[in-house]
């Protein structure tokens, strides 16, 4: 068995999945976990297992009714537990793996042991493959946890993590829909220590038809809810507040329209 296993929640979304599965380096050591949050729409086992060419297996869940990704996910963990795996990394149907991503994130977490979740830069594109903009992130523990009140300093489809961390900080949490991550890496912050990788080793699709894009006025305003949870008085938990009110107040397109000038 490999140490490494792969969550991907899946829900109505076979070419996403493939996609995602097809990116894998063929050199890459690990084992996939894909949980089926009650599609309508469900892929075919063996055209997902075909198109993973890396060193592993690819195990399934299928929950009977749809849940949301909160549930899903939980269920992967629990899963990934229970088989034993180290290392637990993530990716969202769609998104793309860059080089040999999973190697260098478990070689980085084994270099050093007190780091117990990597991400890493990413490049953002369209439906179409089509190049938006990249996302830098700060590398240093210190930066990410400061930086965490503006927005989630780590890219949740491009992280990786220590799996012993769920005795400390447990499941995702389900009181912040749409905004899960967001509150999953303040655990984190609280109690260990986080890094970003400098370079580009996921790229993530930005669909208007995905959860952040169609709820997103309610993931600003569960993310203005963790930042009062963790708020001490301070430059960075004030201007975080202020930060996402305004985002909650202003339309999508123009932010993708300042993210794109910055390219």
């Amino acid at each position: 068995m490999n140490n490494i296993i792969l969550l991907i929640p899946y829900y109505n979304n076979s070419d996403g999945l493939l996609k995602s599965l097809q990116s894998i380096d063929q050199d890459e050591e690990l084992d996939i976990l894909i949980v089926d949050d009650g599609s309508i729409n469900r892929f075919e086992e063996n055209t997902a297992i075909q198109s993973f060419k890396a060193k592993g297996k690819i195990f399934f869940e299928y929950l009977p009714e749809n849940k949301g990704i909160e549930i899903a996910l939980n269920t992967g963990l629990k899963i990934s537990i229970k088989k034993g795996y180290k290392y637990i990394a993530r990716l969202d149907c769609g998104d793309v793996c860059i080089g040999k991503r999973f190697a260098i994130q478990k070689n980085y977490l084994e270099d050093n042991p007190d780091i117990k979740i990597v991400g890493s830069n990413v490049l953002a594109v369209d439906h179409n493959d089509k190049f938006l903009y990249s996302i830098d992130l700060p590398l240093n523990n210190r930066d990410i946890k400061n930086k965490m009140y503006f927005n989630s300093m780590l890219i949740h489809p491009a992280i990786m993590f220590s799996s012993d961390i769920l005795k400390t900080v447990g499941l995702y949490s389900l009181n912040y829909k749409s905004a899960e991550d967001y509150a999953f890496f303040f655990a984190i912050s609280k109690s260990y220590k986080m890094a970003n990788i400098n370079e580009y080793l996921t790229q993530i699709e930005i669909n208007e038809k995905g959860i952040s894009l169609q709820k997103r006025k309610q993931q600003v305003a569960c993310r203005i809810k963790i930042i009062k949870e963790n708020f001490y008085f301070g430059f960075y938990p004030i201007y975080g507040l202020i930060r996402n009110y305004i985002l909650f107040i202003l339309p999508y397109r123009f932010i993708l329209f300042l993210k794109k000038s910055k390219k």
